[in-house]
């Protein structure tokens, strides 16, 4: 089978749209599509569904990727004797909520990049996720175990959150502390109900029942700026609030439980790419035991 073809398709598979992948193999768009349609004339299979939106895989596409992904592992062995490197190349693309990307993979990433400086990472750290059952992602971060799909599942970590205040407002230290929250009239500042991304952050009402935010925003990195800045109190992650010289922890004795889950595709998971970031990422969960679950 002719790689060279089967090395566009990939791309596709992964960027999902022509413009992007010819981007990220620095070719123009029109080069894609042709070298794709040929291989599809090849083959005798149609290995994308055109969408409005995108590229989306048939079930010949999502049969094939396993295949090419064994090729171009093969191809980055190849490279990699040659050039007396690492051995791992590619691109690698990881989901995580925005949390836990931005405040904890990314500032610790440098260490990854620094060992394997061929690979190409993808930090996708946003609100919602990239599903690793359709190959948008290698492998994601979610907050709860999935119950579906040709996945490979297991926890990666515990962490705690609890409620916090603005440093500067001691007053309403002291108020949290006494009385609910409900009694206070101290602004709580949280998510929109309605556009939850995962039922796991719907955790208000374990601090009280009833308790509701009247200040709110989709990003919880937006929350913890609010919350500095004075606009009320609310709940954080606490490995997202350590280290923030505008917030206090308020009844500490207080923590919400939650997890991180780990979960990757089946046809992913032999990769020496994707073990070695698994290696890296539970190495780092390892250290920062006591900044996800503080005693």
């Amino acid at each position: 089978m002719d790689w060279d073809r089967l090395q566009y398709f990939l791309f596709v598979a992964r960027h999902g749209t022509l413009a992007r992948a010819g981007a990220a193999l620095q070719v123009d768009a029109t080069t894609v599509s042709r070298r794709v349609s040929a291989l599809e004339a090849s083959l005798g299979q149609t290995l994308f569904e055109r969408t409005p939106t995108g590229f989306v895989l048939t079930a010949a596409g999502r049969a094939l990727v396993p295949h090419a992904e064994a090729m171009a592992a093969a191809a980055a062995r190849i490279h990699s004797v040659r050039a007396g490197g690492s051995g791992l190349s590619g691109q690698l693309r990881v989901s995580v909520s925005e949390g836990f990307g931005n405040s904890f993979i990314a500032p610790r990433l440098g260490r990854f990049v620094a060992a394997h400086p061929e690979l190409e990472i993808d930090l996708v750290a946003s609100s919602g996720f990239l599903n690793p059952s359709r190959r948008e992602a290698d492998m994601a971060v979610l907050l709860a175990r999935p119950r579906k799909g040709p996945l490979i599942t297991r926890k990666l970590s515990d962490y705690s959150l609890g409620i916090y205040a603005p440093a500067d407002r001691p007053d309403w230290h002291e108020a949290v502390a006494a009385a609910p929250l409900l009694r206070t009239g101290i602004p709580v500042i949280g998510y929109m109900p309605d556009i939850l991304y995962a039922p796991e952050l719907d955790y208000l009402g374990e601090i009280e029942p009833g308790l509701r935010a009247t200040v709110r925003s989709s990003s919880i990195l937006a929350q913890r700026r609010m919350i500095a800045g004075g606009a009320g109190v609310g709940v954080l992650p606490c490995f997202l609030a350590a280290g923030d010289p505008g917030l206090v922890r308020v009844r500490p004795d207080q923590a919400i439980a939650r997890a991180f889950w780990l979960a990757l595709h089946r046809d992913v998971a032999p990769q020496p790419r994707i073990r070695a970031f698994i290696e890296w990422l539970d190495g780092e969960v390892r250290e920062s035991r006591g900044l996800l679950v503080p005693a």
